[in-house]
């Protein structure tokens, strides 16, 4: 079995996450990870090199390279076809400012997930059906939700959604301030409504609901940042349909 990737320490989640040509509507959709995010942002913005960057990151030279370069292809797919450049999902864990590299320029905890109190506070939610993750988003019609202070769950409920559709859902995790969602199947218009909406996806999940909540917390939740549904943009008949995530080896460490 392959070992897996080194996870990327990040300084900061893009505070934008949905960028979109003007006047364009129903475009194809381009998917940018956080770490991809995070190094374009320390080589092009912050103009680190590549080897100051991998020191920043807590990875070695060439993954920055490659990162690097899926990253600029990614933003010129979006600028010459005019595609809509979402920024979601990746392999990652943000930084407490602790790390040599970053205690000069981070100095803090992310805002994201830090409190003026000193707490940590956070709310996922997972699509949900008998304990179990429930494999199509557009479709679901329960979430449990939990409550999350000091990297541990405090409280958890199941909640009907009395809604269907991804943009209708995706409306609903927002109204109930929703940080994080973990799901099986998603399609591109839903992960662009949830970037949106600033909630952080972890899609290509099955399994046990709680167990991929800790699983998350403690930093080994198995997810994809690519995942993809099948069916999400149309109607089934009463044949079967698939959902199909691409597996990719990614490991949450966020």
């Amino acid at each position: 079995m392959s070992r897996p990737p080194r996870c990327r320490r990040i300084c900061q989640e893009p505070d934008f996450c949905l960028f979109s040509p003007d006047g364009m509507q129903n475009q194809d959709s381009v998917f940018l990870t956080v770490d991809e995010y995070e190094v374009l942002r320390l080589v092009d913005l912050e103009r680190l090199s590549h080897e100051q960057c991998a020191a920043q990151m807590d990875i070695a030279r060439s993954t920055v390279t490659e990162i690097y370069e899926s990253a600029r292809y990614k933003l010129a797919d979006c600028l010459v076809n005019g595609k809509q450049l979402v920024i979601t999902g990746g392999h990652y864990r943000l930084c407490d400012g602790s790390a040599a590299p970053c205690r000069d320029r981070c100095g803090k905890l992310s805002e994201n997930i830090k409190k003026e109190n000193g707490g940590t506070i956070m709310k996922i939610a997972v699509t949900f059906d008998n304990g179990q993750i429930f494999q199509h988003f557009g479709h679901t019609s329960r979430f449990k939700e939990y409550e999350i202070a000091g990297n541990t769950v405090v409280s958890s409920a199941v909640v009907d959604t009395d809604c269907r559709g991804h943009g209708a859902l995706a409306s609903f995790l927002a109204a109930r301030n929703v940080d994080a969602l973990i799901c099986g199947g998603i399609g591109g218009g839903a992960q662009a409504a949830l970037a949106e909406a600033g909630i952080r996806l972890y899609g290509g999940v099955s399994g046990n609901a709680d167990a991929a909540v800790h699983a998350l917390l403690d930093g080994s939740l198995s997810y994809n940042p690519n995942v993809h549904c099948d069916h999400h943009d149309h109607e089934h008949g009463e044949g079967s349909h698939t959902c199909s995530s691409r597996s990719c080896g990614k490991h949450s460490c966020h």
